[in-house]
């Protein structure tokens, strides 16, 4: 017999579900925060794949101009205030009577009261940038207030404004779903390629272990793909996409991707609302932050998949099986477009040793846990020797082509210390396999590497090689295309000049010779940095200050341009009479200048003192 404390917990319960699922979305709700009531325009929206992140709300666009008047979406109060010249740069974050936030990111400047509310915290604390957390009652604001206006801070590419509603988790919603009717949107997303890719040891894609892109072409209302598809095993599809709204030539991201199989939903993903704290798994949603994959992979946390479990979404034949797969991508405004796709069922085992192809990739690849090694085909033998940890494995080859053949291992099983061919030996780079969420510290004698518990997306297998390159001393690890969720903490003794470690430190090279300043600390002749990317790191030198060039020194503002050679600006501080005085810095015009607190003119002795990454200073010294 149900009891009637059993009866309030269930009905507390429902409301509880109620008002956390089906209460976030409440059309009317907010005010759309600039120019309301006229027809908008948007250059970004949600769920849009961005470098390492999905884009969590919409950009709009402010006439390719700054100074837009940006209006308070709703009642509330200022929560947060962040003056920024990186991210979302300078940011203001409201909170609404129903739980849930509102930001506007990129803003120029804060409106009069807000913005002299937060000059007089950083003329406290005398920094140049700050965040700042405020109680409800401090800076109460009423939907439809100018709060700030529109600007072109932090990373952003062009003038316009970052707004999202973000719930009481602090997840962020889809700003579309609020149904506003400044934005039209009647056109359906539009498909560029699609790709099938392996998903196991015994998966092949056209007889072979190699993922496979296709073009694709539109006609009989949908896209589709005009040749012949053949898979073995469990396999996965990815599509590279985009959306479009009326009037607009963007290139915008859409949430939806759903599987029609055998006239049946197979498989969906959604991407939304999204947890900032799992940001980084879109390198494990996409390939190579470009493609999506429509299939969910091992240790993707990401809960938004139907069905969520490992390997949702993969497609399996039987040999000589025939199916078309439709795949419907669906934007916010739920306008549909579908691409149809043809797969036939190949028996992996009459394909080995009769497959003819000359493409292939270099000797040893990988990718994920499996080794894959290509060799010229030889008259000798067509086995190859695997030595694991003392152990001898005989492996046929898989497949081969014309010339040439093809080995494949898992290395879950072990990884090889070597492996004979017929051609020679060859001794893989990998250094270790870091499992998932493992805390581990790895160190061969001559390179460690810390992993924490939030370090890897998957897991994770370790090559590291010593080298110089483009002249510098420096290591590799792994590929940039290889990905990390959050840091790792990497030390190695690299060939430098004793004289030189004050002004040496960590980069990240990419392949145009950009080096990307990391930083690090010396112990000894070794240095210890962090990082959250992959790829080659040198060690450079940057023993050059930062240039400075007054640009306007009276008596209303300071104003300079700076600028560093290599390791990038840290830091700045200017006074004048002796007092410290704040500056704003734009990094993308290499522009700092002044902010009074008090409409006094300036008069006295000028200071300015510019630090880079590197830590030398330059300093500028003047008279008003």
């Amino acid at each position: 017999m149900l009891r009637l404390s059993d009866c309030w917990f269930v009905l507390v319960c429902f409301l509880f579900f109620s008002v956390s699922t089906f209460g976030q979305v409440d059309p009317g709700y907010y005010l759309f925060p600039i120019k309301p009531g006229e027809r908008n325009f948007l250059a970004g929206t949600m769920a849009e794949i961005r470098p390492n992140h999905f884009h969590s709300g919409v950009d709009i666009k402010t006439e390719g101009r700054e100074g837009l008047p940006i209006h308070a979406a709703a009642d509330g109060h200022v929560h947060r205030i962040k003056i920024s010249t990186q991210g979302y740069g300078n940011v203001l974050y409201l909170k609404h009577p129903n739980g849930q936030y509102t930001v506007y990111a990129h803003l120029r400047e804060l409106n009069a009261s807000i913005g002299q509310y937060m000059r007089e915290k950083m003329y406290n604390a005398r920094i140049n940038e700050m965040e700042y957390f405020l109680e409800p009652g401090e800076l109460p604001v009423n939907k439809g207030d100018t709060i700030a206006y529109s600007g072109n801070t932090g990373s952003s590419m062009g003038p316009h404004l970052h707004f999202e509603i973000r719930d009481s988790l602090d997840r962020a919603l889809d700003p579309l779903d609020f149904q506003f009717q400044e934005i039209i949107d009647s056109i359906p997303p539009y498909v560029q390629r699609i790709a099938i890719t392996p998903l196991d040891i015994n998966s092949r894609v056209n007889g072979m272990f190699q993922r496979r892109e296709f073009p694709v072409v539109y006609y009989d209302n949908a896209y589709r793909v005009n040749q012949e598809i053949k898979i073995t095993g469990k396999v996965g599809i990815e599509v590279l996409a985009y959306d479009q709204l009326n009037d607009m030539y963007n290139r915008n991201g859409f949430p939806t991707y759903k599987i029609v199989y055998d006239g049946k939903d197979f498989y969906e993903s959604t991407a939304k609302p999204l947890d900032f704290s799992l940001g980084r798994f879109i390198l494990s949603h996409t390939y190579r932050n470009r493609y999506t994959r429509l299939y969910k992979k091992p240790n993707n946390l990401f809960d938004f998949y139907q069905p969520d479990s490992t390997f949702s979404g993969a497609i399996s034949l039987a040999p000589n099986e025939e199916k078309e797969v439709e795949v419907q991508l669906i934007d916010t405004y739920q306008n549909t477009r579908s691409l149809k796709l043809k797969l036939n069922g190949e028996d992996n085992y009459d394909l080995l040793r009769t497959y003819n192809s000359t493409s292939f990739n270099n000797m040893i690849s990988y990718e994920d846990h499996i080794m894959i090694i290509n060799e010229n085909n030889h008259q000798l033998g067509d086995l190859a020797m695997f030595y694991v940890h003392g152990y001898q494995f005989e492996i046929p080859y898989e497949y081969q082509g014309t010339n040439k053949r093809t080995y494949l291992w898992d290395m879950r099983l072990g990884i090889p210390d070597s492996v004979g061919l017929c051609s020679g030996t060859i001794i893989p780079d990998v250094q270790t396999r870091v499992l998932f969420q493992d805390e581990v510290v790895f160190d061969n004698g001559e390179v460690q590497v810390a992993f924490a518990s939030q370090s890897l997306l998957d897991d994770f297998y370790l090559r590291i090689s010593p080298k110089r390159i483009a002249g510098d001393p420096g290591i590799r690890i792994n590929e940039p295309f290889e990905y990390l969720r959050g840091h790792i903490e990497v030390s190695f003794c690299p060939e430098v000049i004793e004289a030189q470690k004050e002004h040496s430190h960590v980069y990240l090279r990419y392949e145009n010779g950009f080096k990307r300043f990391k930083g690090g600390s010396w112990n000894g002749d070794c240095i210890t940095f962090r990082t959250n990317q992959l790829g080659d790191f040198v060690v450079a030198q940057d023993s050059i200050g930062p240039t400075i060039r007054p640009m306007r020194v009276n008596s209303s503002e300071l104003r300079f341009s700076i600028r560093d050679n290599l390791s990038g600006i840290r830091d700045f501080e200017a006074y004048v009479d002796g007092k410290w005085v704040l500056m704003r810095y734009e990094h993308k015009q290499a522009m700092i200048w002044s902010e009074k607190l008090e409409n006094q003119p300036f008069e006295g002795e000028v200071l300015l003192k510019v630090r880079d990454m590197a830590n030398n200073e330059s300093i500028f010294r003047g008279k008003i």
